[in-house]
């Protein structure tokens, strides 16, 4: 497994021969795509339409206005007893982190689901510095035992099969019964339980994700299914939330229009089993809650796509619908893509977090079938960001060279109407010459294109022959 974006050709390669996977990613239609449209129909389609186009102007004012937001919400953390921390890049948010822990004597951490301390290599950052975190969320915490990445935004362990889960099971928890029944999947999940509890009752602090942030009322939301996410906020005395600087909406009355849309798009629910509003440290008066709550905003290249042709990306909710839905991961899986953010929201984010030249191949991962886009519950336009960042990539000169000197061809072609006329007749003619059945199985300079797939020979006349016919 590579965890290098400039690996996905091999890696991609490597994943359409691997016969588990293929069963697993199988899954994708039955369980969450399947779900999605069952939530949208139970909603109504039309309102749907209206929620998902609310949806977008949400996030777009917040967007338009991400500095004052951001200030607003820092303004109620701070009223509120919390504390706000800004973090520019990857190696800030990990320094800020550390810091936090070792001010408040923290030598173990439990944690939620956060993509954005994936993105930054948090994990391996603490173990290196000392400190060991634990992950809660029982996809994270499976993948986290067996040393790999999460390959799917809201399964992290969907790449896996029970039998998978047994055998990492057994290696990791060596003290128990060896022989221990751990077929059946209530059996996997009542020891993965047992295990956590008592990681619950120790930690010293916990750190979670956010799915929004509040500008109004300084508060995070945070929506799980399994209850991890509530333990590791309020049993630890010192509870950290780690975020992008996008997640902001101006008030929680936005925030419920954006959950209303992130469950349905995301597992098909109507709402998530908890969603957690978290407003800083625990109050004179209040029972349970942390005695420190410290917010972690971190930019780490977002800021940079405001203004630019890929802005919208930032609109993301990560609810996977886009995933769930893609033929191209489905065919290889989210680790093939090396990056955190994978699939379409992948090929549209990476290249402007990580840099065109590490992430070029992602956004050319694409059948451009827009299925992506129709499904996206706020509207981001991702076929045409991935357009964008193809673009940056030839501009730049990073395509390969015989795919630039095809385009060079097509463009000489199409700046000279004559002749591209009479080069598209020619070349519809020689293409029903080559088929086989109707079908052609090869071109030159073509050959990655047709290893999975067959071209259909044109069988008469070509659309400009039409065109002119019928007009």
């Amino acid at each position: 497994m590579s965890l290098d974006p400039r690996d996905f050709r091999k890696a991609g390669q490597a994943a359409l021969h691997d016969e588990s996977l293929r069963i697993a990613l199988s899954r994708l239609k039955t369980h969450f795509a399947l779900g999605r449209a069952r939530a949208v129909e139970r909603y109504g389609q039309e309102e749907w339409k209206a929620l998902r186009e609310q949806g977008r102007a949400i996030r777009d004012y917040a967007l338009a206005n991400l500095d004052t937001l951001l200030e607003q919400f820092e303004r109620a953390v701070v009223t509120r007893g919390g504390h706000v921390h800004w973090a520019r890049d990857a190696k800030e948010a990990r320094e800020i982190v550390l810091r936090i822990l070792q001010d408040a004597g923290a030598k173990s951490v439990i944690k939620g689901k956060s993509m954005v301390s994936e993105e930054i290599g948090l994990n391996p950052f603490l173990e290196a510095s000392g400190i060991a975190p634990v992950e809660t969320d029982l996809g994270e915490y499976i993948v986290q035992l067996r040393r790999e990445p999460p390959s799917h935004i809201i399964a992290p362990a969907f790449h896996l099969n029970k039998e998978d889960v047994a055998e990492t099971f057994r290696e990791a928890h060596a003290a128990l019964d060896p022989d221990r029944p751990l077929i059946k999947r209530t059996e996997l999940v009542a020891e993965a339980r047992r295990m956590l509890r008592a990681r619950f009752e120790s930690a010293d602090a916990g750190i979670t994700g956010a799915n929004f942030l509040t500008a109004e009322e300084g508060a995070a939301v945070l929506v799980t299914n399994e209850g991890n996410g509530d333990l590791t906020r309020l049993l630890p005395k010192t509870h950290i939330v780690f975020t992008g600087v996008e997640k902001v909406v101006a008030n929680l009355e936005q925030a419920a229009v954006l959950l209303r849309l992130l469950t349905r798009s995301a597992t098909g629910q109507d709402i998530s089993s908890y969603v957690t509003v978290m407003r800083g440290p625990r109050a004179l008066g209040e029972a349970d809650g942390p005695e420190n709550f410290h917010v972690v905003l971190v930019d780490n290249g977002r800021t940079r796509l405001l203004g630019t042709e890929a802005e919208e990306v930032l609109r993301c909710i990560r609810c996977a619908a886009c995933l769930n839905h893609c033929p191209v991961y489905a065919a290889v899986g989210g680790h093939s893509y090396g990056a955190t953010y994978t699939g379409p929201i992948g090929a549209a984010l990476n290249p402007g977090l990580m840099g065109v030249d590490v992430a070029r191949h992602h956004p050319n991962a694409s059948t451009f079938c827009g299925r992506c886009a129709e499904v996206c519950p706020v509207k981001i336009p991702l076929p045409k960001i991935m357009r964008h960042w193809r673009a940056r990539e030839y501009a730049s000169g990073l395509a390969p060279k015989s795919m630039m000197a095809g385009l060079g061809i097509w463009a000489f072609f199409a700046k000279h109407p004559a002749l591209y006329r009479v080069a598209a007749a020619n070349g519809a003619r020689l293409l029903k010459l080559m088929a086989r059945n109707g079908r052609v199985h090869a071109l030159p300079l073509m050959h990655n294109w047709f290893a999975v797939r067959d071209f259909p020979a044109p069988q008469g006349k070509t659309f400009r022959e039409l065109w002119a016919a019928r007009k």
